[in-house]
């Protein structure tokens, strides 16, 4: 089994190009499956492996594990005898008649306008920290990427002149448009921000922590809390805080699920309709466009 799942993630890498969050992903589920496999019920090889025994696994995890663990967790199954059947290593996919577990969307907590324009604004001043953290804050609301995805951009990714991005690092490449407050935000970090922390002249990384380097997820993680406090944000504040709110506040106000879908990068379209029953408890101002900050 080792091989197998080993050859399985290389495939991933290889031939899917898929980020090694997402390949860690699947060899965390995968990895799960062959302890059950190997110690519950001593089995050896995927080809010993039968239907029954994947749904009793299955039914086990949805006793414990919230319904969309369960589901990823699936998934992953899933697309591993389907390069197993594809490689001739298993006669036959056994998953296709498992049974999935019924999905329950949480209701995610939404920023409002406000609150959302609060966060954002609150890096102030011309100091290198404050100029690159405002753009981090402006570009994330202003195009709903995840916090993976704002780490890895490099300068090129950023067109400031046609104001879009190009995101490169989920499964998903995709193109997003951004507005003006986004726009000069990233103006002013590459001016006068990114230069004073850049210590490599060669590096294209976007967003640079104080040594040089790329920042890290938690970096930007740790900084958004921050913010949040002392915006007086009482709700919990993350980067998919914004994320959220880039979503529904363009649905809010009259995009169609569609065109969210494709800038969210979702595969399917059912993720963004959660977006369209979400009402923000307060709205100021009007929005220009679809987006409050277009």
């Amino acid at each position: 089994m080792e091989e197998e799942i080993g050859g399985f993630l290389d495939y991933l890498r290889q031939v899917k190009k898929l980020s090694e969050n997402t390949v860690l992903s699947y060899k965390l589920d995968l990895r799960q499956l062959q302890i059950y496999l190997e110690r519950e019920l001593g089995i050896g090889s995927f080809q010993e492996v039968t239907e029954a025994q994947l749904q009793t696994y299955f039914d086990g995890l949805e006793s414990r594990k919230k319904s969309s663990t369960v589901s990823r967790s699936m998934s992953s199954i899933r697309a591993l005898y389907h390069y197993l059947v594809k490689a001739g290593l298993v006669k036959e996919d056994i998953t296709q008649q498992l049974q999935a577990p019924k999905q329950y969307r949480e209701m995610p907590e939404i920023l409002t306008v406000e609150e959302a324009a609060a966060l954002v604004e609150q890096p102030k001043g011309d100091k290198p920290r404050q100029l690159r953290d405002r753009a981090i804050l402006e570009l994330l609301y202003a195009t709903g990427i995840r916090v993976s995805e704002l780490v890895a951009l490099t300068v090129p990714d950023v067109n400031l002149q046609l104001g879009f991005l190009h995101c490169r690092e989920s499964r998903r490449e995709r193109v997003i448009p951004f507005g003006s407050p986004a726009r000069e935000a990233l103006l002013q970090y590459l001016e006068k921000g990114r230069t004073a922390l850049q210590t490599d002249r060669e590096s294209e990384v976007l967003f640079l922590n104080y040594n040089g380097g790329a920042m890290s997820r938690q970096g930007v993680w740790k900084l958004i809390r921050r913010y949040g406090e002392e915006a007086g944000i009482r709700k919990e504040v993350t980067p998919h805080s914004l994320r959220h709110a880039f979503a529904a506040h363009l649905i809010q106000n009259g995009a169609d699920l569609r065109s969210v879908q494709e800038m969210m990068g979702y595969a399917d379209l059912s993720a963004a309709q959660i977006y369209v029953t979400v009402r923000p408890h307060r709205i100021r101002e009007e929005y220009t466009r679809n987006h409050p900050r277009s």
